[in-house]
């Protein structure tokens, strides 16, 4: 589970707790240039690097930054 907080000059508050794992299948809030919306996971770490599930392109993000752009994890990957 990652929880992020932030330091406002009210105080501090907690982002919506948003939870993902090593090949997930992410909903953005803007889509990719070629038409599509859903992202899978493919590198964990201080950033997160995404796959395009339409042509395969791949972008790393830091991770907070991957979490402020999330908008829903779509599929969870089964561990088997």
């Amino acid at each position: 589970m990652i929880e992020f907080e932030i330091i406002t000059g009210k105080g501090w508050f907690s982002l919506d707790e948003k939870e993902f794992a090593l090949n997930d299948i992410v909903e953005m809030k803007k889509q990719h240039p070629c038409g599509v919306n859903r992202w899978k996971i493919i590198r964990i770490g201080m950033d997160i690097r995404i796959k395009c599930e339409g042509c395969g392109h791949s972008v790393m993000l830091p991770r907070k930054e991957f979490v402020k752009k999330m908008k829903k994890v779509v599929e969870k990957h089964e561990a088997s």
